[in-house]
């Protein structure tokens, strides 16, 4: 089959987790959680024997019953090819607003291996050895996003304060704080939200969060947030909605792509659950594509 989708990459670690998508795995609560109920079109693992996406979007369009299976927890269990399946058979939805639960997906079969030589040379070098400082923010410490819809920034939350100032040597004093879950946090790592060409789908736009011009926005931590930027590992971020309140995202360093990870805002996803069930009205930000995403059946 033609392909119709962007090389991925291969198999990431912790570093990467934290620095790319700047998430933390969500807790299971001890608990299994339920399967997902979605079809996957069939797959081999070279490169050549994956399904295009204009066809697998034809022939299998996700229903809302499917959208509504899909869990963080759930996702957290799927290979690589399962989430990109996934992935290319949404829309961007509208852009978020408020705080939203973030969590890496480590998959199988998906991810980078060598920062150095993807960034080249010193630079390359430095920037892997800055970032070994935030190991700890990326399992631990972060714990999602806040979106600003109307001045399109992102900012990522932290809620450890003993972290920023003895793992990333930051004193807490002066940064910006919001309440999330009930507890101070601190906002580092503003991005700029806008729609954009997915790197893995091109047949429709995404919502972009971009790090490559963080010195710009109010908030900017030249000590620590110019990692993240174009002088360090230039990351860039993109997700798509599953459902109200619950986004999938693919995060990529200087255009490779790194680790899956998700974003869940509780009280959204649980209120919009039955209308969009119901429906499935959607609203859109970004450009859907020619070719329609199909979720009329349930």
């Amino acid at each position: 089959m033609a392909q119709a989708r962007h090389h991925r990459g291969g198999q990431g670690g912790w570093v990467l987790g934290g620095l790319l998508a700047l998430g933390a795995t969500i807790a299971l609560d001890g608990c299994k959680p339920e399967p997902a109920r979605v079809r996957f079109a069939p797959y081999q693992a070279d490169y050549q024997g994956k399904p295009d996406f204009a066809r697998l979007e034809r022939q299998l369009p996700l229903t809302r019953a499917e959208l509504v299976s899909l869990t963080p927890a759930n996702m957290a269990k799927m290979t690589q090819e399962q989430l990109d399946q996934i992935y290319a058979r949404l829309t961007a939805g509208p852009i978020p607003d408020g705080a939203y639960q973030g969590g890496i997906i480590f998959a199988a079969e998906g991810g980078l291996k060598r920062i150095g030589e993807i960034l080249g040379g010193v630079k390359g070098l430095g920037v892997k050895l800055a970032a070994a400082k935030l190991d700890f923010l990326g399992e631990v410490v972060w714990k999602g996003k806040l979106f600003d819809r109307d001045q399109r920034v992102l900012r990522n939350i932290i809620r450890d304060k003993q972290a920023l100032q003895t793992v990333l040597g930051i004193e807490p004093e002066g940064l910006s704080t919001t309440r999330f879950q009930g507890k101070t946090a601190w906002l580092l790592f503003p991005a700029r939200l806008y729609c954009g060409q997915s790197l893995l789908d091109g047949r429709r736009e995404s919502i972009i969060i971009d790090y490559a011009y963080t010195d710009q926005l109010p908030g900017y931590l030249a000590k620590l947030d110019r990692l993240v930027g174009r002088e360090g590992l230039a990351i860039r971020d993109e997700i798509r909605m599953v459902r109200p309140g619950f986004y999938l995202g693919r995060a990529y360093l200087n255009r490779v792509f790194g680790v899956n990870f998700t974003l869940y805002n509780k009280e959204l996803a649980e209120a919009g659950r039955a209308d969009f069930l119901a429906s499935g009205r959607v609203a859109e930000d970004c450009w859907t594509g020619e070719q329609k995403r199909h979720a009329d059946a349930t």
